[in-house]
């Protein structure tokens, strides 16, 4: 038997369910904008500081503002997309989440790993890499398919 309700059948999961996926491309490019929003506003801060310490270190400090993006985007995107709730608060927002494959929860790392990998992505393909979702039945991108994730509306 070839149906999900066969004795050997494995169980169909929310997963499995075509409506986890209704709205997920319009809903994941909108928290993208709300999420960069705040790591951009949670930048000003950081840079004064940055700043301050640069003052103090007779402008060595200075260097870290290349970096400062990086410096606030990662701690953010591994301390929400990798948290309990699975989602940044513009994923939340919009009422979606990351969600494994194989069941498990995500950790920081994974969160902190999909969020290199779309940018690094992004910037090899000048974000082409997003049109990928387009073709694939999960709306998956490539950082998705390299982690063993997806993303779906919550329940």
């Amino acid at each position: 038997m070839s149906d999900a309700t066969g004795l050997n059948a494995a169980p169909r999961t929310w997963l499995d369910e075509p409506r986890a996926y209704e709205g997920v491309r319009s809903r994941r490019v909108l928290a993208f904008l709300v999420d960069y929003t705040i790591v951009l506003l949670l930048c000003i801060p950081f840079g004064l500081i940055v700043g301050v310490l640069g003052i103090l270190t007779f402008g060595l400090g200075w260097m870290l503002y290349g970096a400062l993006f990086p410096l606030v985007a990662l701690p953010y995107v591994a301390l929400t997309l990798g948290g309990r709730a699975q989602a940044t608060p513009g994923m939340r927002l919009f009422g979606i989440r990351l969600e494994r494959l194989d069941g498990k929860a995500t950790d920081p790392g994974l969160g902190v790993a999909h969020s290199v990998l779309f940018w690094v992505a992004g910037a090899l393909t000048s974000g082409f890499i997003v049109l990928i979702g387009l073709f694939t039945a999960r709306k998956q991108l490539i950082q998705d398919l390299l982690l063993g994730t997806v993303v779906v509306r919550r329940r």
